[in-house]
Order: structure tokens, then sequence, then C-alpha cells
């Protein structure tokens, strides 16, 4: 696996930030943008099953299968991804254990969102 690493500065304080990738139906509106239906089923709170759901190409539900590593209110989430959803049916994958943290700094009232994430070659090519 290769770490990825992302970085964004938005315009708003970080608890705004917080809750706009985070709260349901706003994490709906900005996920839309690159995989329209995009979801997810669950919570954020650490130790937390959560599924990131959205239709594939035969509008069955497909997505990830995660839990919540670690929770930091407004500073710092961490997601470690288990396996797919495929047709309805989970499956633990090779890559367990992948991870996709992130980090919210702010400064100014602005908000820098650092992305570090393991990916395999299957998701490189998404990202």
């Amino acid at each position: 696996m290769e770490k990825m690493h992302f970085s964004i500065v938005i315009d708003a304080p970080k608890e705004k930030v917080w809750k706009t990738m985070l709260d349901e139906d706003t994490y709906r509106l900005w996920t839309d943008v690159f995989m329209p239906g995009s979801h997810y089923v669950g919570e954020w709170s650490e130790g937390s099953k959560i599924l990131f759901l959205a239709p594939d190409e035969s509008g069955k539900m497909s997505g990830m299968i995660s839990r919540i590593k670690e929770n930091r209110k407004y500073e710092y989430v961490s997601i470690e991804h288990r396996g797919e959803v495929e047709d309805g049916k989970e499956k633990e994958m090779e890559w367990a254990g992948a991870l996709e943290n992130y980090t919210f700094h702010e400064k100014d009232d602005k908000t820098e969102v650092l992305v570090d994430m393991d990916a395999n070659e299957e998701f490189k090519e998404m990202l």
C-alpha cells in the first residue's frame, strides 16, 4: 500500500468544516460531486462500524465496510477500512486495515484539512 497525502484550505472555521464533512445531510452533498448517491450508514463515534455506500452501475448498493478508529471532535478522525459491500453482501478484503485520516487545523478563520490515506493500485486510480 502506498501512502497518499492531500490538503486543502477552506475559508470557514474548523467546526463548520467538520460538520459539513461529517453530518449526514451535508456529507451527501459534497460527496455527490464525485460519487452520486454516496452516503453512510452508521455513526462517527470511536469504535463504531460505518458503511460508505453508493449505487453501483446496476443500481445496487455497494461500498466500503469501515470502523472509526479514532475521533477527536473538530480535530481528527481516523477511518479504518475493513472490506467491501457488493450486492448487499459484506466481505473482508486483503487490504483490511487501510487507514484514511483527516486532520483539521484552523488559522485566521480558515481551516486546513489534511488527508492521509493508504491506497492500493485500484484506489489510486479513483483518486
